[in-house]
């Protein structure tokens, strides 16, 4: 399950991040992350730290408690949660 959950995370942050209409590296210069991890945590492949996700939460201007909603529901859809 837990491939789930990075798999739906990394989905609420790139959906999170194409709404701004930015890329990858702007994110990631943002947050001063390496482009290729940034990529990974979307691709659900790695998970970000406590610390990660709430200065990617705080670049993209969104609660952590919103994207975990959306990764909830992301969950529930699958019927995971």
């Amino acid at each position: 399950m837990g491939d789930m959950v990075d798999q739906a995370l990394g989905q609420a942050l790139r959906k999170l991040r194409t709404e701004r209409g930015w890329s990858q590296s702007e994110l990631a210069l943002r947050v001063q992350m390496d482009r290729n991890y940034l990529s990974l945590i979307e691709l659900g492949r790695n998970s970000p730290s406590v610390r990660m996700l709430v200065r990617l939460c705080m670049a993209l201007d969104v609660r952590a408690t919103d994207v975990m909603a959306d990764v909830e529901r992301r969950l529930e859809a699958q019927r995971l949660f």
